[in-house]
């Protein structure tokens, strides 16, 4: 011990004695905008910043995460300053140029942000110098200065990429090799994929006024409702519309709150050299038919109505700039004549050799094809309602059994959709998995998975014949599990990644979630306000929170009307009824046709994280294939 003890501390003293090496010089980079439907690189930062703020447990479900951390921030929602300045061009229904990148859908390079790491004398002066791979390598050289601990921005061309070496005095002390990865999304669909029931910029509620919307059929008097802010006379007229909410498509009701923008949008933050080019042509309303296969026009009159079906926009897209071919199709989609409307349709397609490749395709149909909306009627409409003997608020109502009939119809409009995205967008039969078709969440399950929400007008205040059936959502639910299997079954069938991880976690979340007199916060209060002897109760609306976190991940009613607040011009809705008054059919629509029964957009992102995880193995098994 007493020879041992002096050699460790000689020992010591010696490590001590050696100068440890500076560590050795390092590039690192990202992406500046990764996620490029936004044209500003500060609103992409936005959501990286709330991503990596998340804690390992919330990175679990980092969508949903996230949404709630910037809706406490802003609970009148985050995209009201983002949803103008986008990559979607409004006036031509598509997208286009866009920020210091001019090509959307091809780019010719990507800006990327560049860090000298492990500089010991960082105020010093450093040279970046970026050789482009291949051809371009001569004549595109480039070279930028400035101080080391200065990050900069500079230009890397795709898909080639480019060799990048750090300099000081003339001394190269680092090398990367930059090559962005660009990842071309497509989303398709209905309401569910577009967002319905969550405007970029929802209503603004006036804090003094109120509106009357007349007496009901049944002489209900209709009075002291919450109303929109503004210098406007009547409800329905000029000024009141202007004032209404407004969304990234207005003519599709298509929002940046949609789970298939936020699955994009995660897939961008996740990885520093990936960038996503994301399109969507999902419009609320669409079928497999009339939306994706055949011209419609949207839910409500914009400037940007679509003016081709959805998936001769996505052709058109997938070209560029380059023409697209428009070809009659006799019976090809008909399924042997099966589906009668899909004879002699016209579809764009663009030529294989110039599409750019689809790397995933984000699908959400079906519901409209089998009278979702119907069902809804069915049961929350009181048998004894004037809606219900009018036929509801959107066409005819469905009961289970009616809406099971259109089941073997729909199995084969998924096998036209089938036929379509690989003939017209391009997608290899043997890349079917690229395809992710997203099920539609259980809406009045409780927590135990099994029981509905009981019979009730929570969340349903706003319309007095507004009543939830328990017996008739039990068969609503019932409905909605035999849809499930029809698309479960078509996705096996077609190769498609079928994307249900979220389903189940509704229970609990739904329409009766947060009802009357349960403990909790807020925003899950279920009374509507109404103002009674000029005093409202039980709040102010202008104080309604439509993106707050919530314990219900479903648009109620009451909730779409203080959210999308949807009117039509009165002398329009006069003369589509032929009633003498309609003031009370501005209530019904303000409360259903602004999103009810649809998605919050926590809700959204429940759904979004589902199909960011299954997109996660799909991207990752091709780039294992393709390194």
């Amino acid at each position: 011990m007493r020879i041992v003890a002096p050699i460790m501390v000689a020992v010591a003293a010696l490590a001590l004695a050696i100068p440890t090496p500076a560590p050795a010089a390092e590039i690192v980079w990202r992406v500046e905008n990764s996620f490029r439907l936004f044209a500003d690189p500060g609103d992409t930062d936005t959501h990286r910043l709330a991503y990596e703020s998340l804690s390992p447990g919330e990175r679990l479900e980092p969508v949903h995460s996230a949404e709630r951390r910037l809706a406490s921030l802003n609970p009148q929602g985050w995209a009201r300053d983002v949803y103008r300045n986008t990559c979607w061009r409004t006036e031509a229904s598509e997208n286009g140029t866009c920020g210091p990148v001019a090509d959307y859908v091809n780019p010719k390079r990507h800006r990327v942000i560049l860090e000298a790491r492990g500089i010991d004398r960082p105020w010093t002066a450093c040279t970046w110098r970026i050789v482009p791979a291949g051809a371009a390598r001569e004549v595109g050289t480039t070279e930028q200065s400035g101080r080391c601990d200065e990050k900069a921005v500079v230009e890397i061309p795709f898909p080639g990429g480019a060799d990048v070496s750090l300099a000081v005095d003339g001394e190269s002390i680092a090398f990367a090799t930059v090559k962005v990865r660009d990842l071309f999304i497509v989303g398709l669909g209905d309401s569910f994929g577009s967002g319905e029931g969550n405007p970029d910029q929802p209503v603004e509620l006036s804090r003094e006024r109120d509106a009357s919307y007349g007496t009901s059929p049944a002489g209900i008097a209709l009075t002291g409702y919450p109303t929109r802010i503004g210098a406007w006379d009547t409800v329905g007229d000029r000024g009141f519309l202007d004032n209404g909410p407004r969304w990234w498509s207005q003519a599709c009701h298509r929002s940046l709150y949609s789970h298939q923008v936020r699955a994009a949008l995660q897939l961008s933050l996740e990885d520093p050299h990936r960038a996503v080019t994301f399109v969507s042509f999902a419009c609320a309303g669409a079928e497999a038919t009339f939306g994706l296969l055949i011209h419609y026009r949207g839910t409500e009159w914009a400037p940007d109505q679509p003016d081709k079906p959805q998936v001769s926009s996505a052709a058109q897209a997938q070209c560029g700039g380059e023409p697209v071919v428009e070809e009659n199709y006799p019976t090809a989609f008909s399924v042997n004549g099966q589906i009668p409307e899909l004879d002699n349709i016209f579809i764009a397609r663009c030529p294989r050799e110039k599409a750019r490749r689809i790397d995933l395709l984000m699908l959400s149909v079906g519901g409209n094809d089998i009278g979702f909306a119907s069902l809804v009627a069915n049961a929350v409409l009181d048998d004894t309602s004037v809606l219900r003997k009018i036929g509801g608020w959107m066409g005819k109502i469905y009961d289970r059994e009616r809406g099971e009939e259109q089941l073997p119809e729909l199995a084969l409009r998924y096998k036209a959709i089938n036929r379509a995205l690989h003939g017209n967008l391009s997608i290899p039969w043997s890349e079917s998995d690229r395809v992710l078709l997203t099920a539609y969440p259980v809406m009045s399950l409780l927590e135990d998975g099994s029981s509905v929400c009981p019979d009730g007008s929570a969340g349903m205040g706003v319309y007095p014949e507004f009543r939830l059936s328990e017996q008739k959502a039990r068969e609503g639910e019932a409905a909605a599990e035999a849809l499930d299997r029809t698309m479960r079954t078509a996705a096996g069938s077609f190769g498609w990644s079928y994307v249900d991880g979220h389903r189940q976690a509704f229970a609990g979340h739904g329409l009766c979630s947060g009802i009357p007199g349960v403990a909790g916060e807020a925003s899950d209060d279920t009374h509507f306000p109404r103002r009674v002897k000029g005093v409202w109760a039980p709040y102010n609306p202008a104080d309604y929170q439509p993106y707050a976190p919530r314990r219900r991940w479903f648009r109620t009613p009451d909730d779409a009307f203080l959210t999308g607040n949807f009117h039509v011009g009165g002398a329009l809705l006069k003369s589509a009824l032929g009633f003498e008054s309609t003031s009370w059919f501005q209530l019904v629509l303000a409360s259903t046709y602004s999103g009810a029964f649809h998605p919050n957009a926590e809700g959204q992102a429940v759904i979004a994280d589902a199909v960011a995880r299954r997109a996660r193995a799909i991207i990752a098994n091709y780039e294992r294939r393709n390194p």
